[in-house]
C-alpha cells in the first residue's frame, strides 16, 4: 500500500482560515503564492538567506521558502496582505513610506514582516548578537542603529536602501513605544 503524498489542509492566514490540497513538499511560500493568490510575499533565493519570504508565524518571523505548507497548519500567519488594519497602514509601513525605505520595493514586503517582529522581540527584552549587557536585569538594550542592523541582518536589499530601513524600523519602533505607553497609561488613569 503506497502512502499519501498529499493532504488537505487548513492555513490560518490573516485572520481567515483557508482550506486547500497540498503536496507534503509544498513550502509555505508556494502555497501562499500559487494556490491562495498571496503574492505580497516574494521569492527571493528560495534558500532562506535573502529574507524576502518572511512572514509571521505565531507572531515569530520565518522565511516562508523553508517552512512546510503542512508544518504551519494549527498556526497564526500573517502575510504583508493582513499586516494594516483595513486602510490604515501599519506603523511599519507607513514608516517605510516616511523614510523611503524601499527601492524597487521586491524586499519590501519581507522587510517589513521581519521589522514587526524585530520591534516586539526588542521591546520583550532580547538580546542580539551585539547586545553589550544580555544579563535580564538590565533590561532592553537601547534600539540603536547597530542593534536595528544586526537584528534585520536576514533581510537583504539588493538596492542598497538599508539607511532608510533602519531609519524606518526607529521611527516604527519609536512609534510603537509611544502608542504602548500611552495605552497603559490610560490604564491607569481608568
Amino acid at each position: 500500500m503506497a502512502l499519501s503524498t498529499s493532504s488537505v489542509i487548513t492555513l490560518n492566514i490573516n485572520g481567515e482560515k483557508r482550506t486547500l490540497p497540498v503536496d507534503h513538499r509544498t513550502t509555505l511560500l508556494d502555497a501562499l503564492r500559487e494556490q491562495l493568490d498571496l503574492t505580497g510575499t516574494k521569492k527571493g533565493c528560495d534558500h532562506g538567506q535573502c529574507g524576502a519570504c518572511t512572514v509571521l508565524l505565531d507572531g515569530s518571523r520565518a522565511v516562508s521558502c523553508l517552512q512546510l505548507a503542512v508544518a504551519a497548519e494549527g498556526r497564526e500567519i500573517t502575510t504583508i496582505e493582513g499586516v494594516a488594519d483595513g486602510d490604515r497602514l501599519h506603523p511599519v509601513q507607513q514608516a517605510f513610506l516616511d523614510f523611503d525605505g524601499y527601492q524597487c520595493g521586491y524586499c519590501t514586503p519581507g522587510q517589513i514582516c521581519s521589522a514587526i517582529a524585530v520591534i516586539e522581540e526588542h521591546a520583550a527584552g532580547w538580546p542580539s548578537a551585539v547586545t553589550a549587557d544580555i544579563r535580564p536585569e538590565a533590561g532592553a538594550p537601547a534600539l540603536t542603529a547597530e542593534e536595528i542592523r544586526e537584528r534585520m541582518s536576514g533581510n537583504l536589499c539588493r538596492c542598497g536602501a538599508y539607511v532608510s530601513i533602519v531609519q524606518a524600523v526607529a521611527q516604527a519602533a519609536e512609534t510603537e513605544a509611544r502608542r504602548t505607553a500611552g495605552a497603559a497609561e490610560g490604564e491607569l488613569t481608568a
